[in-house]
């Protein structure tokens, strides 16, 4: 194992927006942090086309573009970016100093800044590779704005989809929401809202296997009753799946305190994990607004947090 003798201030593992920005506040403290990209360089909004709800851009801008300028601002401030990814992670319980290892290198470092975001899930469908971005999405919130005054569909039938149906509803002409059983797994709050509003079509024991389009955008929706057999189709315009996240933690079980669903648990009013000098910002720790700007902002949190930290005199750390 080859070990780097120099101990770094701070090192943050992921690279969406909050880790480049945990990047950009603890490189003006003159931490001199080093950021570890990981196996998606910028995070789910490289996936995204058009981000129109984050501040700072009247004309909305793309998510990759976006994280290559959020990427240049952090590295502006001396922030120095890895194109590896964190493969083990040893920390220090009583809150010295942690490692982390890439591949056959070993990393010592005060301070751990965990931003490593969380992945939608997808049904595995080929289809929605090749309409991602052209009409298929995980985030109603990020992209329902596209869609105002048309029809579209939502897949799912727990808490997320009656939220995004809920939301659409809003902006669209109608959503159909297939929900695969003959039941929600909803709460009954979301349940009664998604039956009360009147553009909502629920189709219970109903499956979404194809997508039809031209052009890589979406135009249709192939679905299949799955206690007849019969398949239909619906014209719509954006398909939205939402059948729930999982946060990019299993690097971490063991050490770190995650909750049932997996999100690490940070302290109330703070990024501060159950281990002394880690932290963690975005949405790995955020099962409730996945947002570009909320993740931002806790990555401004963690920054900080860690500044805060480090006051301590170096001396005792083990």
């Amino acid at each position: 194992m080859n070990t780097e003798t120099e101990i770094k201030d701070c090192v943050i593992i992921g690279s969406g927006p909050a880790g480049f920005t945990a990047a950009i506040y603890t490189a003006r403290a003159d931490l001199k942090p080093e950021l570890y990209t990981g196996l998606e360089p910028g995070g789910q909004l490289t996936t995204t086309t058009e981000v129109e709800n984050f501040p700072g851009y009247p004309d909305g801008v793309t998510g990759p573009l976006m994280m290559i300028q959020l990427q240049k601002q952090a590295e502006r401030f001396d922030t120095k970016v890895h194109y590896e990814m964190i493969t083990e992670a040893e920390f220090n319980t009583s809150g010295g100093i942690h490692k982390l290892k890439v591949g056959n290198k070993e990393i010592l470092a005060r301070t751990v800044i965990i931003s490593t975001g969380a992945s939608a899930k997808w049904l595995g469908l080929e289809d929605e590779k090749k309409y991602n971005g052209g009409g298929v999405s995980a985030c109603a919130t990020c992209d329902g704005y596209f869609y105002k005054g048309k029809d579209v569909v939502v897949v799912g039938g727990g808490d997320t989809a009656c939220e995004e149906a809920v939301h659409l509803s809003k902006l669209c002409k109608k959503v159909s929401l297939l929900v695969r059983k003959d039941h929600f797994r909803a709460s009954s709050i979301m349940e009664n809202r998604v039956k009360n509003t009147p553009n909502i079509e629920i189709l219970y024991n109903t499956e979404l296997i194809g997508i039809l389009g031209e052009n890589n955008l979406v135009q249709s929706a192939n679905i299949k009753n799955n206690i007849t057999g019969e398949v239909s189709n619906i014209e719509c315009e954006g398909i939205f799946i939402a059948i729930g996240h999982s946060p990019n933690t299993s690097l971490f079980k063991g050490q770190i305190d995650l909750d049932d669903q997996g999100y690490i648990i940070t302290k109330p009013d703070s990024t501060e994990t159950n281990i002394p000098g880690v932290f963690a910002a975005g949405d790995v720790q955020d099962h409730k607004y996945r947002q570009a700007i909320t993740a931002a902002g806790s990555g401004c949190m963690a920054a900080m947090d860690a500044e805060r930290y480090l006051g301590v005199p170096p001396e005792t750390y083990n």
